[in-house]
């Protein structure tokens, strides 16, 4: 059974993530991370040892990651990749934990130098993990320094999700985007902070809109780079494939991406949804195999192994991402969110309860993400909306691909409420 060790003041422990939480602890402890030897010589010994299956019978990644691409990739994570880098790369900014509704919460904290720094919570989802938006910390916390202006300066909170990475694995069912949002109030109001605002996407922007649902006391505005716009009424229309008339030329390629994430795409959503606990055997017992499934996600369509050295993320960003899913062995138990979800489409404004937020939204559609949300369409599902642009470049993990633009994206889209009581 895996262990990672956890650092409480000056005190050293082991802990297994699956252990009961202690009752009544609200405090805040510090938090570092150094996984044990023998777990990172594990993982490198699975890698090299990795069963392979028959090539594709196609000349694309039509059947999944394809077989050359994940002996290249394996090599290299079994034998060069360094899991000690990550850690400091973690290491390297303020950790902490704290128990809320018994699960341990892990989270990054961030404080900003500059005076009247907006805080504000940063959400990933699946495949991701707090990896995802450490690129954001140096421009969000320090603009100046990053093209930007002192007075857009966040403190910035970034969350492990119940079940991800350093945060325990819940051992009841009920986690489900609302219950993860009510502890991510409860984490903002004991940091202090009675006035903030929130980011999500994937399934942290399922968690952006149950906040703007919730409005908790001192939230002042939510942003999604992954809204829920459809209308209700393409629901039939996206049963049949056949794109109703009279959509714009933007809604009609809204429509079709989503009608192709529909039918190709988004079958291991379909799985990790109704069967998590039969995906996790394999994800377990296998790296090789955790790879392979979660490259599968749309997110990584245009990603190149890390063979550009210009591109983000890079072949050791995704690396830590995959190593951290499988030395705190959270395949499974991350994959449980989408069960958790349940059938409600994650772009549906009728299945998200859009209309029911009360605060400002704001939103960010990137043109690589699994589709462009056309500004009509947010205009109707989001009544409070604050806030729309289209950005040049980026896609389902922008704020790895692109954390300038994404950076610059957050302090355009909260500036209008920075002067709010």
């Amino acid at each position: 059974m895996r262990t990672f060790l956890v650092t409480l003041g000056i005190l050293t422990i082991g802990v297994n993530p699956t252990q009961a939480q202690r009752p009544a602890d609200t405090g805040i402890r510090a938090f570092r991370v150094h996984v044990p030897e023998r777990d990172i010589a594990d993982l490198k010994r699975r890698l090299q040892q990795t069963r392979w299956p028959d090539k594709e019978t196609v000349n694309d990644a039509s059947q999944g990651a394809q077989l050359a691409n994940m002996r290249e990739l394996v090599g290299y994570w079994g034998g060069s990749y360094d899991w000690r880098k990550a850690e400091a790369k973690l290491n390297s900014l303020p950790q902490y934990t704290t128990d809320i509704d018994g699960v341990r919460i892990h989270f990054i904290q961030v404080r900003s130098r500059e005076k009247n720094a907006l805080p504000l919570l940063v959400m990933h989802g699946w495949p991701g993990s707090v990896f995802e938006q450490l690129k954001l910390v140096g421009p969000l916390t320090d603009p100046v320094a990053h093209g930007g202006r002192a007075e857009d300066a966040f403190d910035v909170v970034i969350p492990s999700m119940p079940g991800f990475g350093f945060s325990s694995r819940p051992t009841t069912t009920g986690w489900d985007p609302d219950r993860i949002a009510r502890s991510y109030a409860e984490l903002m109001k004991r940091l202090g902070y009675s006035r903030w605002v929130a980011q999500g996407g994937d399934l942290g922007a399922l968690v952006a809109n149950s906040l703007g649902r919730q409005a908790p006391q001192g939230l002042l505005a939510i942003h999604s780079s992954l809204p829920a716009t459809l209308p209700p009424e393409l629901g039939p229309a996206l049963a049949s494939g056949m794109a109703p008339a009279g959509l714009s030329d933007k809604e009609r390629v809204a429509f079709q991406a989503v009608d192709a994430f529909n039918k190709n795409a988004r079958a291991y959503a379909f799985m990790m949804t109704t069967r998590p606990q039969a995906v996790g055997y394999g994800l377990t017992d296998s790296p090789a195999g955790l790879a392979g499934w979660m490259l599968v996600h749309t997110g990584f369509d245009k990603w190149q192994y890390g063979r550009d050295p210009r591109q983000s993320p890079t072949r050791d960003d995704v690396l830590d991402n995959f190593s951290l899913y499988w030395l705190t062995n959270t395949a499974v138990s991350a994959a449980r969110e989408y069960w958790e979800n349940g059938s409600r489409s994650v772009l549906s404004a009728a299945a998200q309860k859009t209309a029911d937020i009360k605060v400002p939204v704001a939103i960010t559609a990137f043109p690589d993400e699994i589709y462009v949300a056309p500004e009509s369409w947010a205009r109707r599902a989001y009544p409070t909306l604050l806030y729309f642009h289209e950005a040049a470049k980026g896609g389902h993990f922008a704020a790895w691909e692109q954390p300038q633009v994404f950076s610059a994206e957050l302090r355009a889209a909260f500036a209008p409420i920075r002067s709010r009581p």
